[in-house]
């Protein structure tokens, strides 16, 4: 027998042994050995890297996590009820093909998107660049969607395995819009994915912050929003709902806001009754040391650890200036329960990540909700409610 076919049975020895030992092992054990493979992931390119582990996922091949969340994690906000209030951002599952095994490694809640109307490619590749010293990301994708219909079907079949196995479905869902790129009217584009989409969304999110799409960050102008949160939230009004209503409508701002900026927005949510504003998409910037790195001079927005800081302190700022009368969701830059809980205690009720998660792995999740807990019961908090805004007692 040649040299290389005995590496090759031996690597098939060994691979079949891991993973008997993994289908038996316990699910933290699991966990590690699924995060484990991110490495080798990182050796591919990052596009590449992203697409493998949502094919891994869309097969069942991750982890599940069935373990019952900490009391003090359970929550309610937007009158839905959340198991945990660590939830996984849109961008990772943007055409909702991986919702059961999200749902399974224990996100307290999962959203999808952003999606457009019609099926659009995004920009060039490459378009998803690694900044791994600062566990950053800079991507441009440009809203790559396989569009409405095609997310309809994949919801429509998470809604039939939900049907078969109702325990499946840890938390609530998030449906997240944008518009096509060639569109004239972003409007128009959002009220085609609500109509469209809205009845398989426990939470429908409108985003006008990617830095990835030309002319959309400027519908965040006071003007602009006013416009289109009344269109879009005339739409959803006019649709036929359940018994339960119409699930309630989020904007997602951008981390990069001018003072007026921030007062125009948190002013039409209020005057507009937007249910929520999740906190913060990307940044253009390229703050402290990432400008060291080559990878800051690709265009694109940057998401990870160096966009927390920022994020954090807009997050602050729009608890503020709605007087905390709006519920928050904290997204940029977490990888810890602790950041988790400094976003909560800054006026978050709900916390997202993604890019922690895309270096990290499955085991991040139990971590995070594990030192969450664990901060919450140092600082005497029994529930993640009564920590929201802890920092700001001014708007308490």
């Amino acid at each position: 027998m040649s040299a290389l076919k005995r590496v090759a049975l031996l690597g098939a020895a060994a691979a079949g042994g891991a993973a008997a030992f993994y289908s038996v092992a316990d699910v933290d054990t699991q966990m590690r050995m699924a995060s484990g493979v991110m490495p080798l992931l990182r050796l591919l390119d990052a596009e590449t890297s992203h697409v493998l582990a949502i094919q891994a996922a869309a097969r069942g091949w991750l982890p599940r996590d069935t373990r019952p969340d900490p009391p003090s994690l359970h929550t309610k906000v937007f009158g839905l009820s959340f198991s945990n209030p660590i939830g996984l951002a849109a961008g990772f599952d943007k055409n909702a093909e991986a919702v059961e095994a999200m749902m399974g490694l224990g996100f307290g809640f999962v959203e999808v998107g952003s999606i457009t109307p019609k099926p659009q490619p995004g920009n060039p590749t490459p378009r998803v660049f690694r900044i791994p010293e600062l566990k950053a990301v800079i991507n441009r994708y440009g809203f790559n969607s396989l569009g409405a219909d095609a997310v309809q079907d994949q919801l429509l079949a998470w809604e039939r395995a939900v049907e078969k196995e109702p325990g499946i479905k840890r938390g609530p869902l998030g449906v997240n819009f944008g518009k096509n790129k060639s569109s004239k009217d972003a409007a128009q584009d959002y009220c085609i994915g609500l109509t469209r989409l809205g009845t398989h969304a426990d939470y429908l999110v409108v985003n006008v912050s990617s830095p990835n799409t030309p002319g959309l960050r400027s519908l965040q102008g006071r003007k602009e929003l006013e416009a289109l949160v009344k269109q879009v939230k005339g739409t959803r009004d006019r649709m036929v709902w359940g018994p339960g209503g119409p699930p309630p409508l989020l904007i997602k701002v951008a981390p990069d806001l001018s003072e007026p900026d921030k007062q125009d927005i948190a002013a039409v949510a209020l005057a507009c009754g937007v249910d929520g504003l999740i906190v913060s998409n990307t940044t253009i910037q390229r703050p402290g040391v990432v400008a060291e790195f080559a990878a800051a001079q690709e265009a694109g927005g940057l998401s990870g650890a160096p966009l927390f800081e920022m994020s954090t302190a807009v997050l602050a700022d729009m608890y503020r200036l709605t007087g905390g009368r709006l519920p928050l969701v904290g997204c940029g830059g977490v990888s810890s329960g602790e950041d988790a809980y400094r976003k909560i205690r800054a006026g978050a009720s709900l916390v997202q990540l993604y890019t922690a998660f895309a270096y990290e792995g499955p085991a991040l999740i139990p971590q995070v909700k594990r030192e969450l807990a664990e901060c919450l019961a140092r600082d005497g908090f029994s529930s993640v409610a009564e920590a929201v805004g802890a920092d700001l007692p001014e708007v308490r």
